[in-house]
């Protein structure tokens, strides 16, 4: 298939990386990125997106590899500043990250929608690629704890996940739908990636929202996991306790009622077998994407694979 329309499902690590690879080998306008939202806070008076800005940023070329979040090159002086005026300080915003969610708040408070300002938000950074809430309808992941309910951020980054979890939800899900843009990138997407980011609370809000609007015969899932064991985050921690066990074949079962295909890397390769048996088509390669160029020949041969 020559030049394909691709969607990826993406969290805002190992989702936002492989978002690279496919737009450097994809024609311009061909990928669009649908970020989880589910994790967004408001913070300062400001809308913060995590995830959808981890993706933007690195399409952009701007994101800040050393900190893991926000804009390279970054300074803190607004946050010092705010610490010393008394405001909360447990969530970092940087100075050039800072102005993006000025932007984004105020074209909210305008009127606009989500999916129109993170549009507005690629236009102005010269991005090659659609980038897309999951809806323009608020859906929050709250996990329930045992100090009470507590949002994504607070939970992960206020807390350190300290707090025993005994559940999460994710509100506002069962209402929430696709956005007019969302719903049409995917109608005419020939392959829809789903990417290697966590199953249970990135990819999971996603499917809530996106589930019934994707064919499984078009659909391929990257596994998350390389030896049992996430590259980054709780992955492998939360599996463990939710399905009892962290490997590729949990994962495969999470998207069997959606994806046909599933990518896995070669360090789980005796499990191939497993996921051929759930009626998967496997391709086995090295799914670490260390740089841009593993980013892009792990796109390449996802693209191989499915569209050829």
């Amino acid at each position: 298939m020559r030049d394909p329309r691709v969607v990826l499902l993406a969290g805002g690590t190992g989702g936002a990386k492989l978002a690279v690879g496919l737009q450097a080998e994809l024609p311009d306008q061909h990928l669009t990125v649908i970020a989880n939202t589910a994790d967004d806070v408001d913070f300062w008076g400001l809308r913060i997106s995590p995830d959808l800005d981890s993706v933007l940023f690195r399409l952009g070329g701007i994101f800040n590899e050393e900190a893991g979040f926000g804009v390279v090159g970054e300074t803190f002086n607004t946050h010092s500043q705010m610490k010393l005026l008394g405001a909360p300080d447990w969530f970092w915003l940087g100075d050039r990250d800072l102005a993006f969610h000025l932007i984004r708040s105020d074209l909210l408070r305008s009127g606009r929608r989500p999916s129109e300002v993170a549009l507005e938000l690629g236009r102005r950074l010269g991005l090659l690629s659609q980038v897309l809430p999951m809806s323009d309808d608020e859906v929050r992941t709250i996990f329930e704890t045992k100090q009470g309910r507590l949002g994504f951020q607070e939970f992960f980054v206020r807390e350190k996940l300290r707090p025993e979890m005994l559940g999460y939800v994710f509100e506002g899900a069962a209402a929430a739908r696709p956005s007019p843009e969302a719903a049409a990138a995917l109608a005419a997407a020939q392959l829809v990636i789903i990417g290697p980011s966590n199953p249970l609370i990135s990819i999971g809000p996603l499917l809530e929202v996106l589930g019934s609007h994707l064919e499984r015969e078009r659909t391929v899932a990257v596994s998350p996991l390389v030896g049992g064991r996430a590259l980054k985050g709780p992955t492998a921690e939360m599996l463990i306790k939710a399905r009892g066990a962290a490997t590729p074949e949990v994962v495969a079962r999470e998207y069997s009622r959606v994806a046909r295909g599933f990518v896995l890397d070669k360090v789980d390769s005796d499990g191939a077998a497993q996921i051929a048996a759930l009626g998967y088509r496997v391709a086995v390669t090295d799914t670490v994407m260390a740089d841009r160029e593993a980013a892009r020949r792990l796109a390449r041969e996802i693209l191989g694979t499915w569209t050829s």
